[in-house]
């Protein structure tokens, strides 16, 4: 047997370049051989019958308008079928998908058979078919188990991502809407008017991301610091039946968010029940404009969210109070340390070592926190300030929504889409690779 080295192992033979599976089939492995030439030829197959005209299509995105022409036999006009941009882009896009796929199978095609061509030459038997279908139970059961959740993950989630980034590069908005209207490609004109113009659409983008930000800030840092204080002191020794109060906090998770929100939202209201005993006890003459002035919307909101996020925080740290080392305590104790010094020396830098992915995960949920804000106020209230519905309660994430299901400005929407994952990954890594999280792997040290 010969020693086959690294280079000889890689070299691929000229055919292998043009035809896939040739190194396969030189080497022996007929079925794994002929597998990669029906794939090659597939896909020339899609190529010329499909995939040259949906390329064509994503560029163009269509150039013939529905419209409609007169018929001088029957004497009434007729509609004239054109091109649909949205399928056209579409189109496109799953047409590039099948390129990268076709690619990665090209080259691993050629490595295949290399590797073949090279246990041959060392006097080796190459893999048979079965002994492929073989080691999809053994070595490679990997690959079988990872194949069916990438290749959903690939279609329903990464392939409609594209799909919406692209979108954001026309003008696929309520005056262009297929099949009646075509859309085109503007290219950056869409972030240009979200973020720097004299636009109303522009002068909505930041207020919104302004409150975004505070709502943000607010929704978890008031959850985070009242669910560890709630923890805290329920762990606390003196407190009695802890189980009890835990249970209590906890059937609040057990309710769906909506249906709380909801209720909510009928108790605040005009004629809800807060404002009504308030007006029959005698605090207020008139109703408190909970959901219907800005202000009070906004505080609203934010108090609103505490009685869901609130148990989720106690939850986990009380996990980690029972985790932390008594020794410390114990040792703080002697040291002459106070229930506040031990507290800020101990309890929290410990909670804060490890929750802080949790922290950060949260905070960038709030960003995009869709059902407080809309099962609340649906964004209100209004103002002719902001550009078609939007309203001053109004995230980025309901202000998108609005766009897409009430004026279909799909493109402006799909803009905001992107700048949200902008600036959700910035912060997220910002933060995380400059926290002790991060920087301390071994574990937490005082």
């Amino acid at each position: 047997m010969t020693n086959v080295s690294k280079k000889q192992k890689d070299k691929a033979p000229i055919l292998s370049y043009l035809l896939m599976g040739w190194g396969n089939l030189r080497a022996g492995q007929i079925v794994r051989g002929i597998l990669y030439l029906l794939l090659e030829i597939a896909f020339l197959v899609f190529m010329v019958t499909t995939g040259a005209r949906s390329l064509q299509g994503l560029i163009t995105l269509g150039t013939n308008q529905q419209g409609m022409v007169f018929n001088e036999e029957i004497g009434i006009y007729e509609r004239i079928d054109g091109d649909n941009s949205m399928l056209l882009l579409l189109g496109g896009v799953v047409t590039l998908f099948v390129i990268v796929f076709f690619l990665i199978m090209y080259f691993i095609s050629i490595r295949s058979g290399a590797e073949a061509l090279a246990r041959k030459a060392a006097g080796k038997h190459p893999a048979t078919f079965r002994d492929d279908i073989r080691s999809l139970a053994n070595g490679n059961i990997h690959k079988l188990l990872l194949a069916i959740p990438l290749g959903g993950l690939v279609i329903f989630t990464v392939m409609p991502l594209v799909y919406m980034i692209l979108m954001a590069f026309t003008n696929y908005d309520v005056n262009h809407q297929p099949p009646g209207n075509l859309f085109d490609w503007v290219g950056m004109a869409n972030f240009k008017t979200l973020l720097a113009s004299s636009d109303k659409l522009s002068q909505t983008f930041w207020p919104i991301l302004g409150w975004t930000a505070v709502w943000a800030v607010f929704a978890t840092f008031t959850n985070y610091f009242l669910g560890m204080f709630l923890a805290i002191l329920i762990n606390n020794k003196g407190i009695k039946g802890k189980k009890i109060w835990r249970t209590i906090f906890v059937l609040t998770i057990a309710i769906p968010s909506f249906v709380s929100l909801l209720v909510i939202r009928t108790m605040l209201n005009k004629n809800g029940v807060i404002n009504t005993q308030l007006i029959e006890l005698g605090f207020i003459t008139q109703p408190l404009p909970f959901l219907t002035n800005a202000n009070w919307a906004r505080v609203t909101v934010i108090v609103a969210n505490m009685w869901i996020g609130i148990p989720y925080t106690m939850l986990i740290t009380t996990g980690i109070l029972t985790n932390i080392p008594a020794d410390l305590y114990e040792s703080a104790k002697m040291d002459g340390a106070g229930p506040v010094t031990t507290f800020r020396k101990i309890t929290f830098p410990y909670i804060f070592f490890i929750t802080t992915p949790y922290l950060i995960s949260n905070f960038i949920a709030n960003v995009n926190n869709f059902n407080p804000i809309y099962f609340l106020t649906e964004g209100g209230p209004l103002t002719l300030d902001y550009f078609k519905g939007a309203g001053k309660t109004d995230l980025l994430v309901t202000w998108l929504y609005k766009l897409t299901k009430d004026s279909m400005d799909y493109n402006y929407a799909a803009a905001i889409g992107i700048v949200i994952f902008v600036i959700s990954a910035s912060i997220s890594i910002l933060v995380y690779t400059r926290s002790g999280a991060f920087k301390n792997e071994e574990g937490f040290q005082l």
